[in-house]
């Protein structure tokens, strides 16, 4: 698919705690690369003019540009709500997505972005799951971030509902293959291969 890369902005989630994985998963290896947050910002970095990483530290030795590390203010509380409004304070309008889904398709983040003019938060769905952490977000919703950290709560769903919200049907689930597990981990390996 040959584009222009894209105006806004992506940033990489990669600051959650990996329980279920046992370790850290954004830096097992995967396919070529050293670990999965090097694959995904090398598969991203192409199509977009500028490409970041959100995280609790800094914890990415191929990353040579630190201003492309966005760190949590927070280091305490592990959510990706808190990640949100530090990114949001940097953005007015930013392209999400998640360290553990590297197989969404260059096709489906550019419908995600050209369909989100209008809306607040722009995010993926398919049949099995809505895909809170892969879409568009605009600045415009950290007044209710302020209001949902204020009162400890720190569910994306609820974020979602009380925004402007659009969602986008696709039908490939494994597209959205989340990494959360060993198991999962090994599909994705037979996957990439």
């Amino acid at each position: 698919m040959n584009i222009n890369p894209f105006e806004i902005p992506c940033v990489i989630l990669s600051g959650g705690k990996s329980s279920r994985m046992g370790e850290d998963k954004s830096l097992l290896s995967f396919s070529s690369s050293n670990s999965l947050i090097e694959f995904q910002y090398k598969r991203l970095k192409p199509y977009f003019k500028d490409i970041f990483i959100s995280s609790k530290i800094d914890k990415f030795d191929f990353l040579d540009d630190k201003t492309k590390l966005i760190l949590d203010i927070n280091q305490d509380i592990y959510s990706p709500i808190l990640a949100l409004q530090t990114i949001l304070e940097k953005f007015d309008k930013v392209f999400i997505i998640t360290v553990d889904t590297p197989f969404v398709k260059l096709e489906t983040i550019e419908k995600l972005i050209n369909s989100s003019n209008n809306f607040e938060i722009t995010i993926a769905q398919t049949l099995e799951k809505t895909h809170n952490l892969c879409g568009v977000f605009s600045k415009n919703i950290n007044t209710i971030i302020s209001f949902m950290i204020k009162d400890d709560i720190h569910k994306i769903n609820y974020l979602v509902k009380n925004s402007k919200y659009q969602i986008i049907n696709f039908n490939n689930e494994d597209e959205f293959l989340n990494i959360n597990d060993r198991k999962e981990y090994e599909k994705a390996l037979n996957i990439i291969k």
